[in-house]
């Protein structure tokens, strides 16, 4: 009886902590997604703002970054930028990199 409980114990510890990092991976991977989202929506709003008050929109990400404070962490995210036309909005897609 006392081997069972103990048993038992160990199992349940061990169910436990897999719930744990599956929980904590489950995080991770949330927080990417939004960091994706929040500097893909980043990237919109600094090439609205350069059309605004420049009457075009930017011609490539670099000049965001220098003009308009955008910092893109190449490591962990790949933006394609595709212009098609300086009065009109480009494509922006931000993908996450693999870790």
């Amino acid at each position: 009886m006392k081997k069972t409980k103990g048993f038992l114990a160990v199992v349940l510890g061990i169910a436990m902590l897999l719930w744990f990092f599956a929980a904590v991976g489950q995080v991770t991977r949330s927080s990417g997604e939004e960091g994706r989202r929040q500097l893909e929506e980043a990237l919109r709003r600094s090439a609205v703002a350069c059309y605004a008050a420049e009457g075009r929109y930017p011609p490539d990400v670099a000049y965001l970054e220098e003009r308009y404070g955008i910092r893109v962490d190449a490591k962990r995210y790949k933006v394609f930028y595709e212009v098609f036309g300086e009065n009109l909005m480009p494509q922006i897609t931000v993908l996450q990199r693999e870790a």
